[in-house]
């Protein structure tokens, strides 16, 4: 090996966060042909996760280090949201539907790369590329941190909103309401802005519903005035009861008085 060649091996481990996904089109900005890669790929400095994606050979990546290389490398807009998100901040419930699932979000047409969808990544995957929130909204975010590097993620404020709206499709109804029974320090600004700019109807509803439910301190600081709760009935469980106030249907509960 040239020790022009050793240089840029010497830079390439030192420089790489251990945990993570490097892509090949990075990789050859920094200097560092494909044919180079397949030299150290047979010399086992590094191994490939998937076509044009690679990891330090004897790292152990998961699926946080490729979402971060998907961040930082190939810069799409993707996070994880949701129920993972809050899972990740300490707001999750012990009963889970789907113990391990991790839930991905990113704006409507957005494919993930092949490297990570084919990828095996302990875990069940699942991403959503949903219009819940306009392509500029950048309220709602925050950043988890793992090993040598960090990621970003949704703030629990977003996160919530994120779950409800698989309510009850991939989350069930009374899942989310236990998780969100943990919510009770979201801060009221940013619950305004996104309840605000959130396109769907049903997660508004099913949100104040909810945090209303378990009469949060938060939600006496909110101004709704802005928020356009809609018109008409949403069906969000069947077999339900019609909540009068935001017109939703929802499991009856035998403490309560039912319309």
């Amino acid at each position: 090996m040239s020790n022009e060649n050793r240089t840029k091996l010497n830079r390439l481990i030192t420089g790489w966060p251990r945990g993570t996904v490097s892509v090949a089109s990075h990789l050859n900005r920094q200097g560092i042909s494909n044919a180079l890669l397949n030299k150290y790929r047979n010399s086992r400095w590094i191994r490939p996760v998937g076509r044009g994606a690679y990891c330090l050979d004897r790292d152990s990546v998961g699926w946080t280090g490729a979402i971060w290389a998907i961040q930082t490398q190939l810069g799409l807009g993707v996070h994880p949201g949701g129920k993972t998100a809050l899972e990740m901040k300490g707001y999750g419930h012990y009963l889970s539907e789907k113990p391990g699932r991790i839930f991905l979000y990113g704006g409507p047409g957005l494919r993930l790369p092949a490297w990570f969808r084919k990828g095996d990544w302990g875990t069940d995957i699942l991403f959503t590329g949903t219009g819940l929130f306009p392509a500029g909204c950048r309220d709602g975010f925050t950043r988890s941190d793992d090993r040598e590097f960090s990621i970003r993620i949704s703030a629990p404020e977003r996160a919530a909103m994120e779950m409800l709206y698989h309510v009850p499709n991939r989350i069930g109804f009374e899942e989310a309401l236990m998780i969100m029974e943990n919510l009770a320090c979201l801060r009221p600004q940013v619950v305004e802005r996104l309840l605000e700019q959130c396109i769907f109807i049903k997660v508004r509803r099913l949100f104040m519903y909810m945090a209303e439910k378990h009469d949060h301190p938060w939600v006496s600081h909110l101004d709704l005035s802005k928020v356009n709760f809609g018109r008409g009935k949403r069906l969000v469980v069947k077999g339900g009861v019609l909540d009068r106030k935001y017109d939703i249907t929802v499991p009856s509960d035998k403490d309560e008085v039912l319309f």
